[in-house]
């Protein structure tokens, strides 16, 4: 007798069998990657189809972080992994403290490097972590799962609907198919794997460049990039130390050893260095500034 879990996936794209790589196990080794590497190209396409929905998600990212809310990712196996590199990812890049995104995983800190499959079963074990984790109804709660079945996830996608919060829900199935259970969705369809069912190939790429797409463009948005360069970075790397002075020896046309010393005036803080270099004024009225335009540069250098 089949049972639920059998009929929630035997229809699923992410679960169909791809009629391209149905003989793969009989090719070469160059063969088979080509295949992979034909099938890849359908990615970038599909994530295209999905940027008006992405625009929808980022400017609710962009007013939840103006109001002081929070983004939390949630997911089970790739999914989750992925959401957690991608929190993991903005307080280095954008200078953003580490509560502003984070990222839930099931089975938590040992799944990041150990599978633990039976996790995502879990959708109560995925409310009790959403709420350990201190999510409010002022933050949002984006899901992930490439099959939109995961009970883990949907179980806490339900709970922050239930508790007037926001909601996101990335998927690699059609949006035909699914309850309307958050507001908004983001399904690039990818099609059948090269190897079936292995989400982490194609639906994990799309979902990759779309937590790119989201994190970075809300950053964006909230000044953390002057031109396109990141000017909120945190200086805690020799990689990091002299990426800063490069920035601000381009966007100011100061000397490497002026660079250098303009942030030692600034606390390491980029933003700060470049309004004192291009304004000619100190760090205190540099902040002042970079404050009153909401953390723009280009705000705070026409302030007066």
């Amino acid at each position: 007798m089949k049972n639920k879990v059998f009929d929630e996936l035997k229809d699923l794209v992410t679960e169909a069998r791809n009629p391209v790589s149905e003989d793969i196990d009989c090719k070469s080794t160059e063969e088979i990657l080509r295949i992979i590497h034909a099938q890849d190209q359908a990615v970038p396409m599909a994530v295209e189809k999905e940027i008006p929905h992405i625009t929808q998600a980022v400017d609710l990212l962009v007013a939840t972080f103006k109001r002081g809310g929070r983004l939390f990712y949630i997911g089970a196996g790739t999914s989750g992994r992925l959401g957690v590199l991608d929190a993991a990812e903005c307080p280095p890049t954008f200078g953003t403290e580490p509560e502003m995104v984070q990222g839930i995983i099931a089975g938590g800190f040992a799944a990041l490097t150990s599978a633990q499959e039976g996790s995502e079963d879990r959708g109560e074990q995925g409310v009790a972590d959403l709420r350990k984790a201190g999510f409010s109804n002022k933050d949002v709660l984006c899901g992930i799962a490439a099959s939109r079945r995961t009970p883990y996830v949907v179980a806490a996608l339900e709970k922050a609907r239930e508790m007037g919060a926001q909601t996101i829900f990335i998927t690699c199935n059609p949006r035909s198919d699914l309850a309307a259970i958050v507001d908004v969705y983001i399904c690039p369809v990818v099609g059948p794997e090269v190897v079936m069912g292995s989400t982490r190939m194609k639906a994990g790429t799309a979902t990759k460049l779309v937590l790119n797409m989201l994190t970075t463009t809300a950053m964006i948005r909230l000044g953390k990039v002057y031109g396109n360069m990141m000017i909120d970075l945190q200086m805690n790397s020799r990689k990091l130390e002299e990426r800063s002075k490069k920035i601000v020896m381009m966007i100011t046309g100061l000397d490497y050893q002026k660079a250098k010393e303009i942030l030692v005036a600034a606390d390491g803080h980029v933003k700060t260095a470049i309004v004192m270099a291009l304004a000619g004024i100190n760090a205190a009225s540099a902040r002042q500034r970079l404050e009153a335009s909401d953390g723009f540069v280009k705000g705070a250098l026409k302030a007066r």
